[in-house]
């Protein structure tokens, strides 16, 4: 180990007063209390411009770190977009924001640049924040921290109960969050996941603080506050789920087409892709290609509910699919822009294949030692690229530089870098 491995290993198990990771930071012996009601009661949902001045004025006069939180639809209608946004700040308190009444929250984004927003697993909301026109300047995540602390469940209502001794009401985390008006059982919970946000940031500062992880977690906070919007998936329609079923070329040209045709009446409607057609009713049309509105209507997925036009509609979709030239039928597998899949490198390169089994063991080895997921101390894909196109010169240079170029931080960097020199070198890289 480096330095500083033998000092974030050490300081993790002196913390947690033996060698299990499974207690990292849990301070709270005592029955955890039920968090019932905000401590200044359901604040009113916030719907119009001049309510929203207020929220604006309030928290840019308020002090300390932003508790953020937003709630989408997902299940029910199309696309990420945020139904409800959540924020609470010492001295402004706590504000329910309607983003379908004000659709631009720029402006409190603006008033909050340079505060540090506190978010729990903050890559699933920034997206739909982005779209309102909030996006911070600093973060600070509560469920990465838990990861890096060595938590073994990062849920937040697991780190509210394991850290702060509070149980926080679940109930309503898979709700249709585009219902108006919002329930007030709904809004109650809402409010309830930013009450403690700010206490649960502070205590896991000091956890990280005393393992000697805080200053890996500021740059794995860097990097996600400073990170581009997320490039649309090419070929999205190849997630279809089932999809390892299809095999033949004109029948993934069915998946498409029938993806593509249910996207399309998915966001004219407004509507969740699953409710429009399930994944299992595409599959199932492309393995049996079904020449017919008949033969459409006898396959499990479009059932006696399916009206005429509906399913003339997705016959015309398998119609279109087996009239295409061979040219123009998908190929089979994803468009592949790095190393092939793991299971085939030991036919393709078995070097690599032993260079990656080894890299991976050392991975998890210290992983275990920093009580902490392997894939957070380094980006498996990081490693695979590696392993499979290793530097001329394996020393502690050339492959720092390359993980570097792979987009590994500072500190994975440091740490990750003299075992996998070690690996790649046992392995002839």
């Amino acid at each position: 180990m480096t330095d500083a491995q033998d000092t974030a290993a050490d300081s993790t198990r002196r913390s947690n007063g033996d060698t299990s990771p499974d207690d990292a930071g849990s301070s709270v012996t005592e029955a955890p209390t039920p968090l019932l009601e905000p401590r200044e009661g359901i604040p009113p949902v916030v719907a119009d411009e001049a309510a929203l001045a207020e929220v604006v004025a309030a928290f840019a006069a308020g002090s300390g770190p932003v508790a953020v939180d937003a709630e989408r639809a997902s299940g029910y209608r199309y696309g990420q977009r945020a139904y409800l946004v959540q924020m609470r700040r010492e001295g402004a308190g706590t504000a329910l924001i309607d983003p379908v009444g004000c659709p631009d929250l720029s402006a409190l984004g603006e008033a909050l640049s340079g505060v540090e927003w506190v978010l729990h697993a903050a890559t699933q909301d920034l997206p739909c924040l982005r779209e309102i026109g909030m996006l911070p300047t600093r973060l600070f995540d509560t469920e990465l921290a838990g990861r890096l602390a060595g938590f073994p469940r990062v849920g937040l209502g697991a780190m509210v109960e394991n850290v702060l001794g509070f149980v926080l009401e679940k109930g309503h985390s898979a709700v249709d969050w585009s219902t108006r008006p919002l329930p007030e059982p709904w809004l109650r919970y809402a409010a309830l996941d930013v009450e403690l946000l700010v206490d649960l940031r502070d205590a896991l500062e000091k956890e990280l603080d005393r393992q000697g992880k805080l200053e890996w977690a500021l740059q794995e906070f860097d990097a996600i506050a400073s990170a581009p919007p997320a490039e649309p998936r090419k070929e999205p329609w190849r997630r279809t789920s089932g999809m390892h079923k299809v095999r033949r070329r004109r029948q993934l040209a069915v998946v498409r087409e029938l993806w593509e045709t249910r996207d399309r009446i998915a966001q004219r409607r407004d509507v969740s892709p699953g409710k429009v057609l399930p994944d299992a009713a595409i599959v199932e049309a492309a393995l049996a290609l079904p020449g017919n509105v008949h033969a459409l209507a006898a396959l499990t997925g479009f059932g006696h509910r399916t009206g005429r036009r509906q399913l003339e509609q997705w016959q015309a979709a398998v119609d279109r699919a087996k009239a295409l030239p061979e040219s123009e039928l998908p190929q089979p597998g994803q468009p592949v822009t790095g190393p092939p899949p793991p299971r085939a490198w030991a036919d393709k390169d078995p070097s690599a294949a032993a260079r990656l089994s080894a890299a991976r063991a050392a991975v998890t080895t210290l992983a275990e030692q920093l009580a902490m997921p392997q894939e957070n101390l380094i980006s498996p894909d990081t490693v695979r690229r590696l392993c499979w196109q290793p530097p001329a010169a394996v020393d502690a240079g050339s492959v720092s530089t390359a993980l570097a170029g792979y987009g590994a931080r500072p500190w994975q960097v440091e740490l990750v870098t003299p075992v996998l020199v070690t690996a790649l070198s046992e392995k002839g890289a």
